[in-house]
């Protein structure tokens, strides 16, 4: 038979047109070709989990199970590559963090320091045990604004990510502050109140009312050092995806926010072996 022609030709002449298959760009999304691995995702972006928890809970929830496991690059892909739109339903880059249908960089913020306050605790002072998280029960806080004046309050235990979002529906000012996070720390049990580290900010001149009224402790941040206090941090930038910056957060009930904080106490989170916080254990 002819070296270049007969039936080796034509063996050699499939093998590279398959290689030349594999090869082709872009190739079909794993979500296109899996519709039970695209329902669940697309029901957990419906929650407003973000592909690297999804990513991370499938491969907790189906260890031994390929067809259901998917990078969160590969998640992203599909929602942000036009040529994909039958991968997934497209419309969920809407659920997403930032809200938008493109990636693109996150943009430097710098923080700015908002006045002096007496009597201050500085967080130089507070127990070494804080900070290496093997002791539980310690809490950081923040504001989170809306259009202003209107904001909410963030608290977020250390160990564990557990997140309270406490209405503020009188101002920002610290008397009109100090009554509600007070309220809402009494509704801790008292064994789950160590310490609270918050940013240097007005609304935290009453902090010796709260250590007094509450028995924790509150330790100030030093000026412009957000990441002092950067599970605060992190969890207020998840919110944004619930509470937009130009929205009067004054119109949302305290039940709103419970809703939200629900939300977030039940998402796997990486840290936790894609775990939520909800399900972690206090021991300590």
């Amino acid at each position: 038979m002819a070296r270049n022609g007969g039936r080796e030709h034509y063996r050699a002449t499939a093998a590279d047109q398959e290689a030349h298959q594999r090869a082709r760009r872009p190739k079909p999304a794993k979500l296109a070709l899996l519709p039970a691995l695209r329902a669940v995702v697309e029901e957990k972006l419906a929650l407003s989990w973000s592909p690297e928890q999804i990513s991370g809970w499938l491969r907790r929830r189906f260890p031994s199970d390929s067809a259901m496991q998917i990078s969160h690059e590969a998640i992203y892909l599909s929602l942000n590559d036009p040529r994909r739109r039958r991968a997934i339903d497209r419309r969920l880059t809407q659920r997403l963090r930032t809200g938008r249908p493109i990636r693109q960089p996150r943009a430097v913020r710098r923080s700015t320091g908002r006045g002096i306050i007496r009597d201050m605790v500085s967080i130089s002072r507070r127990p070494a045990e804080v900070e290496d998280r093997t002791v539980p029960r310690h809490w950081e806080g923040d504001l989170v604004m809306g259009s202003r004046p209107s904001a909410i309050a963030t608290l977020v235990e250390r160990t564990s990510r557990f997140t309270a979002v406490v209405a503020l529906p009188d101002g920002i000012k610290a008397e009109q502050v100090t009554p509600h996070l007070t309220r809402h720390l009494l509704g801790i049990p008292a064994p789950m109140r160590r310490t609270l580290t918050w940013d240097r900010g007005r609304e935290m001149a009453e902090h010796r009312t709260i250590t007094a009224t509450t028995g924790m402790p509150v330790y100030l941040c030093k000026p412009r050092s957000p990441w002092q206090r950067g599970t605060n941090e992190n969890t207020n930038r998840l919110l944004r995806q619930y509470l937009p910056k130009n929205a009067d957060l004054r119109k949302y009930s305290q039940e709103d926010l419970d809703s939200i904080a629900a939300e977030l106490n039940n998402r796997p989170r990486k840290i936790h072996g894609y775990r939520a916080p909800s399900e972690v254990t206090l021991t300590s």
